[in-house]
């Protein structure tokens, strides 16, 4: 009786079993014969010579086992299962990702936020993951704007480009072009009732759009002597417009003639960011000197240069900076050791500033640091508050968006991480709706009654009826001002150098 090696033994064993007819699916069962038929046939594709009748050699695949069609069968399938391999552990590290932050959230969880999710919005947090992940841009997303009313977001790239997108469709609308260097900062605001955008670059000028006439660029605002890095509509005005440059200053522009009515002089460096007051009384500025500065705009009458506050403490350039919404006070105060909460009225009693020393700085307008929030790897590149006053979020070059609640004395109770593959450099949350308690009386009365108001965003902007879809709303009373309701949008946005724009979104 003649006696069969294990190899021969092994392939009469396959051969009874009738394996399907599909290459692909043999290798999954952990059938050796097919996986090196699978490498000789890729080895012989890629033209290595030497290698491939090497293993046939040494496996005893000739060619009457092995002809030149079944190797055709075969070469394409290791480079598949590979691919596959790879799309297969992205998804188990994806899993992964998501787990840990459920996990992270989980443990920093307290019975109050538990009873509270999902209830409202003032205790809604983005999480991944994100509801869209749009691409156009072919370099770094800089800066995003949301529109005031429409479910309209405008980016700027290093590509020199405008994008244009609806992030409840997550679709772009249309590219505007005009910039010829980097689009450093995008802002929509402007007249009541006429909206516009408005844009800032390195080449030095600042443009604003028509967005009811396709975007046209109706007007180029000159002056500045160096790049231009942030621009922002000044609420409360009808017509004015602040920039900040690397020239070291900050211009205030009239939008309806185009005319620099001011310059603030006192930063020492580039002048990074800048912040206006809901108000529009106070400018709130931040840079390459490591200064923090307060503005007082009333003082414009007695053409004074000083900042009414400047403050210290940073180590390493300011990228960001953002005034607290009154919403925050009742927060913030007892942080700062204050006995009584301030009044909403008053627009700058507390700050943050994101650095390069990857910090965050509270800071009272009495000129204290209230506290510093650490956890970031790297630059704090953008900041915001979150419209109901619990939270404060950061972007930062780590990968990261972070989520400090200030209920727990700034403690981090949530990180998104990745949201981004590369550095997160853009982070905004859509504009809420304030609408007064007197109109919302109005709206509940009897169908007799005289028309209410139309409901207005927080700059004033007047809006349209009709609720977007995919806004989560909660009406409620700021702090210290009950005679408005305030309703949230739970939309935020980011950017990042991976040319992606993410929307999240309930």
């Amino acid at each position: 009786m003649s006696h069969l090696t294990s190899r021969q033994a092994e392939e009469l064993y396959v051969q009874s079993r009738q394996p399907p007819s599909k290459p692909q699916v043999w290798l999954t069962f952990g059938y050796p014969v097919f996986r090196h038929k699978s490498i000789i046939a890729y080895l012989t594709k890629q033209n290595l010579t030497a290698t491939a009748p090497a293993l046939r050699t040494e496996l005893d695949l000739g060619e009457d086992r092995f002809d030149s069609s079944t190797a055709k069968k075969y070469e394409n399938l290791l480079e598949r299962k590979w691919t596959s391999v790879v799309r297969l552990q992205k998804k188990v590290m994806d899993l992964e990702s998501q787990i840990a932050a459920l996990q992270f959230e989980l443990d920093n969880a307290t019975p109050a936020s538990l009873s509270t999710r999902n209830k409202d919005a003032s205790s809604w947090l983005p999480k991944a993951p994100p509801r869209y992940t749009l691409e156009s841009h072919r370099n770094t997303i800089n800066c995003i704007a949301f529109h005031p009313i429409f479910s309209s977001l405008a980016t700027g790239s290093d590509d020199c480009t405008i994008k244009i997108w609806d992030w409840d469709a997550g679709e772009l609308e249309r590219t505007v072009k005009g910039h010829t260097r980097a689009v450093s900062d995008v802002d929509y605001g402007g007249p009541r009732g006429n909206t516009l955008l408005a844009s800032c670059s390195a080449d030095l000028s600042i443009k604003l759009w028509d967005p009811v006439d396709d975007y046209k660029n109706v007007r180029t605002l000159l002056g500045h002597d160096h790049s231009v890095s942030a621009v922002r509509f000044i609420p409360a005005s009808t017509n004015l417009l602040v920039s900040a440059s690397r020239d070291m200053t900050l211009r205030i522009w009239d939008v309806s003639t185009g005319f620099c009515v001011r310059t603030h002089r006192g930063h020492t460096a580039w002048v990074r960011d800048v912040f206006p007051s809901s108000d529009g009384r106070y400018l709130l500025s931040a840079g390459d000197d490591m200064t923090v500065r307060l503005w007082d705009m009333s003082a414009v009458a007695t053409r004074t240069e000083s900042s009414k506050l400047s403050l210290l403490g940073h180590e390493h350039y300011i990228e960001c900076c953002a005034l607290a919404p009154p919403t925050t006070y009742q927060y913030l105060a007892p942080m700062a050791g204050l006995k009584k909460v301030p009044p909403a009225r008053s627009s700058a009693e507390f700050m943050a500033t994101g650095s390069r020393d990857k910090t965050i700085r509270l800071w009272s307008a009495r000129g204290t640091c209230v506290m510093t929030l650490v956890g970031h790897d790297n630059w704090v590149r953008a900041l915001v508050f979150h419209p109901g006053g619990k939270y404060l979020l950061s972007a930062s070059d780590d990968k990261t968006v972070r989520c400090w609640d200030l209920s727990q004395e700034g403690r981090c109770v949530k990180i998104i991480k990745e949201p981004h593959e590369r550095f997160v450099t853009a982070l905004r949350w859509a504009p809420h709706i304030v609408r007064s308690s007197v109109e919302h009386l109005e709206s509940a009365a009897p169908s007799t009654a005289a028309p209410a108001t139309p409901e207005r965003s927080h700059d004033g902007q007047q809006l349209d009826n009709t609720r977007t879809t995919g806004d989560s709303w909660k009406n409620s009373s700021p702090a210290g001002n009950q005679s408005q309701n305030v309703q949230i949008r739970c939309v935020v946005a980011t950017g990042g150098v991976d040319c992606k724009l993410r929307i999240f979104a309930t």
